[in-house]
């Protein structure tokens, strides 16, 4: 062993196939019941659409299968993703490229999609940014994400028998510190995580002409809510966040695009 702390694209590359078996081909509910309709209402209409961070393909299959949909390119930096994908095929083409350099021409799509994307990406000024730069004028981008301020760190289920009568209660993490946790999503597999306010979000995409024209806060679906029966207020906590933008023409002068936070 070298001894080095193994990086957070390590540890998506040895943890494909967790995200393989646990999120794709029908696999997960809040997928097959919420984030893939929601991204089918978000693409119907574009022609040439890019996927994010499309790790197996699941986002762009079902973007290639949308009516009128001519192209679909899917970018991921993780190698063991990309075989899988161009195994499972579905008209697709794929890229090996991060987020933060996107190998394509200014206005090469009318529509892109992050799933579950960005909270995994450390430049994440410069990969909005490259988002922008890529759409044509009024092109959208769906953006999703795990909600920033009901799934910070260390959010969760309090069971407090301390109060008389005891209660339920969703515990915040502390929501306006930028952190990145390592975290064991399932018994020895480990995933970065950073962690940002909203308002980061909002505000880095409207500084690169990217408008908000859609919000949605989803109640969790039916079938993840049939594996949390213990919390009878499970449908109150949303796990999602969709932002949809679309490119508009900048009103700020030239020069001022927005600078990798620091």
């Amino acid at each position: 062993m070298s001894g080095r702390e193994p990086s957070g694209d390590d540890l998506w590359e040895a943890n494909a196939g967790w995200w393989q078996s646990a999120f794709t081909d029908g696999a997960d509910p809040e997928y097959e019941e919420q984030i893939i309709p929601l991204a089918v209402e978000c693409l119907t209409g574009a022609h040439r659409v890019l996927d994010i961070g499309c790790g197996e393909g699941q986002i762009a299959r079902v973007a290639r299968a949308i009516d009128g949909v001519e192209t679909v390119v899917g970018v991921d930096p993780t190698t063991a993703q990309l075989v899988v994908a161009q195994e499972r095929g579905g008209g697709v083409e794929y890229a090996r490229a991060a987020a933060a350099a996107l190998p394509f021409a200014d206005g090469s799509f009318d529509a892109a999609v992050a799933c579950l994307v960005f909270e995994h990406i450390h430049e994440v000024d410069v990969a909005i940014a490259e988002v922008a730069r890529v759409l044509v004028p009024e092109g959208r981008f769906a953006f999703f994400l795990n909600h920033p301020l009901l799934q910070t760190p260390n959010s969760g289920w309090i069971d407090d028998h301390v109060l008389d009568p005891p209660e339920q209660y969703w515990r915040i993490g502390p929501y306006l510190v930028e952190d990145e946790t390592l975290e064991e999503v399932e018994k020895g597999v480990f995933i970065p995580f950073i962690h940002r306010p909203l308002s980061r979000y909002v505000n880095t995409h409207a500084a690169n002409g990217l408008m908000l024209v859609r919000m949605e806060e989803p109640a969790p679906p039916p079938g993840f809510l049939a594996r949390a029966g213990e919390y009878a207020d499970a449908a109150t906590i949303p796990r999602l966040l969709l932002l949809l933008t679309e490119r508009r023409a900048l009103t700020r002068p030239s020069g001022t695009v927005a600078a990798e936070h620091e």
